[in-house]
């Protein structure tokens, strides 16, 4: 029996996000994401957007769909679970800038670690296993996902793709942690390097990128208060932050995520432009999938 793919699909991202989604807009906006990827020539897929933009959202959807209705089993990499441990990010805040005690940035990842995942994906060299990120926790835990096969990748992350940022806008401070605890911009610069270089050489392991741009950074605390919530009742925790807390929190992003809002939109192969109520409103292909 041919499955109906607009229902199963409406059906999955119910599931997903508590919301029903017409048919209509499943058709207009999720569907043709689903077709670009099964028809291109490239079997690997960056999706980048900024944090509560969606993009964990659909990566999953994608993954759902493209296993029940074509068969392919999909490799979903985030490179939030190539987050440092907390040990670690410590050390390399002693070491280099405290600011990089916490999570986000550029080199606050395993990104050596993720690189080998890819390639190991790239030779289909399986199983490969893959780490995992607690987030109330704020660190690496023991639990492994391994995956045992797949024909197509995809890894999302909030600045997955990002250029460097031009030294101008890199040592202009637009908020008060830059200039209350990195006046002497060490802590940008080191994370801004790290684009550059480590970065860089994953990132373009993709030739297929998808950003998810949203309207304007003011709705990302919203987003991220959201988020912070769901996340504390799926765990039973009361290890959560508070709005003043996620408001100093999402300063730590601000940067690269108004310069991926200013340069990304140009060099992606599919824009994905979201509303204020996290909802597609339009997809533009620059390049063909």
């Amino acid at each position: 029996m041919k499955i109906d793919i607009i229902k199963f699909t409406q059906d999955k991202l119910l599931k997903l996000t508590k919301k029903k989604f017409s048919k209509i807009y499943i058709t207009e906006y999720i569907i043709p994401i689903i077709d670009k990827i099964i028809q291109s020539k490239d079997n690997k897929f960056l999706i980048s957007g900024s944090q509560g933009v969606g993009k964990s959202t659909l990566s999953i959807l994608l993954k759902i769909v493209i296993e029940k209705i074509y068969k392919k089993k999909v490799m979903l990499l985030s490179i939030d679970n190539y987050y440092l441990s907390k040990a670690k990010r410590l050390k390399l805040a002693k070491k280099v800038h405290p600011l990089l005690v916490t999570r986000g940035v550029p080199g606050t990842h395993n990104i050596k670690k993720l690189y080998q995942d890819i390639n190991q994906f790239n030779k289909q060299k399986f199983p490969i296993s893959i780490p995992h990120f607690d987030k109330i926790k704020d660190d690496v835990t023991t639990k492994r996902n391994k995956i045992s096969n797949a024909q197509i990748l995809i890894l999302e992350g909030w600045f997955c793709g990002s250029l460097p940022i031009r030294t101008k806008y890199l040592y202009k401070n637009i908020n008060q942690l830059e200039s209350k605890y990195d006046h002497n911009k060490v802590w940008r610069k080191y994370y801004n390097s790290m684009l550059k270089n480590e970065y860089k050489k994953v990132f373009n392991m993709f030739n297929k990128k998808i950003y998810m741009k949203p309207p304007s950074f003011k709705y990302i605390l919203k987003w991220r208060s959201l988020q912070e919530n769901n996340n504390a009742n799926k765990s039973n925790s009361k290890n959560f932050m508070n709005k003043d807390r996620l408001k100093k929190f999402i300063q730590h992003y601000e940067k690269i995520t108004k310069w991926m809002m200013k340069t990304m939109p140009d060099k992606v192969d599919m824009l994905i432009k979201i509303d204020k109520n996290q909802k597609i409103k339009r997809l533009i292909e620059n390049n063909k999938l």
